[in-house]
């Protein structure tokens, strides 16, 4: 019973996935590595003796662990992703923030050198 409640998760998850990424609340990208994980959850409640196989083999005497662990090593790599691309974002807003004080320095620099232009600026 429990194999097939996982499995539903996976499903639903799988499914909800489908539809963030179509309403546009969900990057592709980023929706990728969650529908990998949806279906990993759906294949565990379809299949769950391949746990207990691989578990096996690998010489883990507690197939759980290995879940276990692949769930850890999944987050970790998530969150090493998330900062990354939080990183890319930060020095992109930081560069379009200096861009934007430069354009506005010679703005102000193009209408000082500009007479006329100062004048009917003061009289409105």
């Amino acid at each position: 019973m429990f194999q097939l409640f996982i499995g539903f998760v996976g499903v639903t998850v799988a499914a909800l996935i489908v539809v963030l990424v179509r309403k546009d609340r969900l990057h592709v990208r980023h929706g990728f590595g969650w529908l990998i994980v949806a279906v990993g959850f759906a294949c565990l409640g379809v299949a769950p003796d391949v746990t207990d196989y691989l578990a096996r083999h690998l010489g883990i005497s507690y197939p759980p662990v290995l879940a276990l662990t692949l769930a850890i090593v999944l987050l970790v790599v998530k969150l090493l992703l998330m900062d990354i691309e939080r990183s890319r974002v930060a020095m992109r807003n930081q560069r379009l923030t200096q861009r934007i004080a430069m354009l506005e320095a010679d703005i102000r620099r193009i209408r000082a050198e500009m007479p006329g232009e100062e004048q009917e600026e003061q009289g409105n």
